[in-house]
């Protein structure tokens, strides 16, 4: 355990190649000393934006995985994105491949960026993968079990927008008493485990007893899976001043 939080650390700290890798596919230049050898373990050091300058490093748990995760900066704005996959990667990979093209869509119709318009930006990704489910259900069945958490934020001239469905989760640290790094979640869980959640379940679904069973020890939605995303209409955007 101590191991594997050296390595996250150590990937944040020293500096590492710029540019490297942003997926599992990418390839490494093996020449360059930067380069962390871990194959599951990988980093980038971005250079500075319009509001600051930071770096991330990921740790990868299997070699195939449902996940994907981005990274966009520009002149005014910074875009980051995790989008946690189950079932498989259709649904993480679709997000990854359309969420920052409709939200710069939508953004360059307005000529902003606002918490409407990041709303907007997830509604039209859905409604394509929906889309792509109606479509390739006939030859390939199992794409309609597969889905994808998404936490998404966006740095654009001095705000920091939040949005996020399912139960991935933002932190923000500042300084508090003594230098001491006080962590705040920014995100609400979007999960049947917790109370509340269960509770407008079954308001949103009064005829139906099974909408949220107990199995093998956690709540789960129709028995299946725990992430719920009903909520996103009215909670899933935060807006803060940095």
């Amino acid at each position: 355990m101590l191991s594997w939080l050296t390595r996250i650390v150590m990937a944040c700290w020293r500096p590492v190649r710029r540019y490297a890798r942003m997926s599992k596919d990418d390839i490494l230049n093996d020449d360059d000393d930067s380069a962390i050898p871990d194959s599951l373990l990988w980093s980038r050091d971005l250079e500075k934006h319009s509001f600051g300058e930071f770096s991330f490093a990921v740790v990868q748990a299997n070699e195939v995985i449902e996940d994907y995760s981005q990274v966009e900066t520009g002149r005014d704005a910074t875009f980051i994105g995790v989008y946690d996959g189950h079932g498989g990667p259709d649904a993480s990979r679709f997000i990854s491949d359309h969420l920052f093209l409709n939200l710069m869509r939508h953004a360059r119709e307005r000529g902003t960026i606002s918490e409407e318009i990041l709303r907007s930006a997830f509604s039209a990704t859905e409604d394509g993968f929906l889309t792509l489910v109606r479509r390739s259900c006939g030859i390939k069945p199992l794409i309609a079990a597969v889905g994808s958490c998404c936490l998404v934020g966006v740095i654009w001239r001095g705000m920091l927008y939040v949005a996020n469905l399912g139960d991935s989760r933002a932190v923000i640290a500042s300084l508090g008493r003594s230098s001491k790094i006080v962590a705040e979640q920014l995100t609400r869980d979007h999960n049947a485990s917790l109370e509340e959640v269960r509770q407008e379940l079954k308001s949103l679904h009064p005829d139906d007893s099974q909408i949220v069973v107990m199995k093998r020890g956690v709540w789960r939605i129709k028995g299946i899976i725990q992430v719920c995303f009903h909520s996103y209409d009215t909670n899933c955007v935060l807006a803060l001043n940095l």
